[in-house]
């Protein structure tokens, strides 16, 4: 049997940890640059705010306290997300981390799986109050629906078991098509024509007709719906690449506001890269103007340049994106975009270079003891000269403090 543990109205939740006071209220947490809403609390989808919705549509009811509103907080939700994974890898070892609120994990050689799953439930939201569902059956696919079943529905007690031939005709009989994991908007409209409208009716489709319209990972959703298994547990993978991006909220028109920029960017794939014990051979840098502003000059490009070795030394990596930078700028442009990503990532020992003319060991060492600089006093303890600050460049009115990643915003307990 697989799980799959969904984290409720993730974001929503993680800023009512910290806030209780808006438990039961409606909240939404916009996304980069305050522009749309990206989370919704039950109450906010029941006043009919709807994903992606523009935030100046939903201002008045912020404004009229209908309505309570977060800017994106993504070191707040990325902390939570690492903490409720850890918690859920002390009971199942074997975990497939899906998405930042999402895992399936691995139910095998457990004998009541109802009562494991209710227990884990229970015990990811004593600690860290975020609230999660779980949803358990032979595969994947079925696993989500379950655990969609067991959001939607509280008698499940946070619990969803589809564990038999009956509870899968159900539950597929009652979910729409449109809900399937797998399902995307493409071949979504094909199905509608064809008058499919619940996941059952796609069963009832020959095999052949879903190859023919859908070709394999179609197929592969039809039989996991019909019952069978096709999709394993993908225990954690390494890591082909690393992005980090921002859109700003203004236009960035100086090389040297770009540059520092640019350079953040390219320090936060550094840290990653440190945290996982990985080296990075190539990187790339792009920028691009507003496309949604024709009535301004347009302009994107990307560069890219290969390191004779692989690294994770922050100053080579800010070095090779500040020259791919500056090899494709160009003056009279406003920017609104722009990001680094590291590609040919190595795990474990780096293959050194004949010619190589960097003291690695002495590397080894300095980089070792930076990390311990940074763990002690914060990410940003040590940085270089080039960085600048990229969420200067960023509307967040609304953002909550980062209760658990910045000392200067913990929570200050008072007993008289």
């Amino acid at each position: 049997m697989i799980g799959l543990i969904d984290c409720n109205n993730f974001f929503v939740s993680c800023e009512r940890v910290f806030r209780p006071q808006l438990i039961g209220k409606p909240v939404v947490v916009l996304s980069n640059n305050d522009g749309c809403v990206i989370a919704r609390s039950n109450e906010a989808k029941a006043l009919g705010i709807a994903m992606g919705v523009p935030f100046f549509r939903i201002k008045g009811m912020v404004e009229a306290g209908t309505v309570t509103v977060s800017s994106s907080n993504m070191a707040l939700y990325g902390d939570m997300s690492r903490r409720v994974m850890s918690l859920i890898r002390r009971r199942a070892p074997r975990i497939e981390v899906y998405s930042v609120d999402e895992c399936f994990i691995d139910l095998s050689g457990i004998s009541d799986v109802a009562a494991f799953g209710r227990e884990l439930a229970a015990y990811v939201t004593r600690g860290t109050g975020i609230p999660v569902s779980l949803g358990i059956a032979p595969n994947k696919t079925l696993a989500k629906m379950a655990s969609r079943f067991a959001k939607r529905y509280p008698g499940y007690g946070g619990c969803c078991l589809i564990d038999s031939e009956d509870k899968r005709d159900r539950a597929v009989r009652l979910f729409d098509i449109a809900d399937v994991w797998g399902i995307g908007r493409r071949h979504l409209e094909r199905l509608h024509q064809s008058g499919v409208r619940t996941a059952y009716d796609f069963t009832l489709w020959r095999e052949e007709r879903v190859r023919r319209t859908m070709a394999l990972p179609g197929v592969q959703t039809w039989r996991e719906l019909r019952g069978e298994a096709c999709l394993p547990l993908e225990v954690r993978q390494a890591r082909q690449s690393l992005t980090s991006s921002r859109s700003f909220r203004d236009p960035v028109y100086d090389l040297e506001t770009l540059r520092s920029l640019v350079a953040d960017f390219a320090a936060s794939c550094c840290r990653r890269l440190r945290k996982e014990q990985t080296a990075a051979a190539c990187v790339s840098v792009h920028i691009r103007t507003n496309r949604f502003r024709p009535d301004l000059p347009q302009y994107a490009n990307e560069a890219s340049e290969r390191l004779d070795v692989a690294t994770s030394d922050l100053r080579e990596l800010v070095a090779a994106a500040d020259r791919c930078l500056k090899a494709i700028f160009r003056p009279g442009y406003g920017y609104k975009k722009a990001g680094v990503t590291l590609t040919d990532i190595a795990s474990g020992g780096v293959q050194g270079q004949l010619f190589d003319t960097v003291d690695r060991e002495k590397q080894r060492r300095l980089l070792n003891a930076l990390d311990q600089i940074r763990q002690k006093n914060g990410p940003g303890a040590v940085r270089v000269a080039l960085q600048g600050d990229v969420t200067q460049n960023v509307r967040r009115e609304h953002r909550s403090p980062c209760y658990t990643t910045d000392l200067r915003d913990i929570i200050v307990v008072k007993a008289d």
